[in-house]
């Protein structure tokens, strides 16, 4: 975690590119099991299917999360003030006998940058907006933080 002050930072600064490793189905059953969310979608073929999906996807509460760790990569989690997403496309997990060709869409990367600086509460904050994608540039998740910092 980088060790940054409200002096340091500069509107246009980006946040340090985070990539994750690729979605894999057991990321999708850990969280299945911590989160209680057994939705069909994320886990049954069949169900699937029905609908003209090719495979199961992802929670897009899991890509949240993945979003979230990027960001506390750089901001300590204790300064984060606001973070609020829109998801924008399905996120499919790895398939493991084809693994090379599928890696690429289960990869997920954050980028950011800083959009405002200003003080709020007695607080100097920024906000910064975020995207995330996978590794062939399609949009998971847009959004923004609120961070205070020393």
């Amino acid at each position: 975690m980088a060790n940054i002050t409200f002096a340091s930072v500069n509107v246009g600064d980006a946040m340090p590119t985070f990539t994750s490793d690729p979605v894999t189905r057991t990321h999708m059953v850990r969280y299945a099991g911590a989160s209680g969310d057994f939705n069909p979608l994320h886990h049954d073929e069949t169900f699937v299917k029905m609908f003209g999906m090719p495979r199961v996807i992802s929670h897009g509460m899991l890509i949240m999360g993945i979003t979230g760790r990027a960001i506390t990569e750089w901001i300590e989690d204790k300064s984060l003030r606001k973070f609020s997403v829109r998801f924008a496309g399905m996120t499919e997990p790895v398939d493991l006998h084809d693994f090379e060709n599928t890696k690429q869409r289960a990869t997920i990367t954050v980028t950011g940058k800083v959009v405002e600086k200003f003080e709020e509460a007695g607080e100097k904050r920024i906000r910064c907006e975020i995207q995330a994608a996978d590794g062939l540039g399609a949009v998971k998740i847009n959004g923004s933080f609120v961070a205070a910092l020393p």
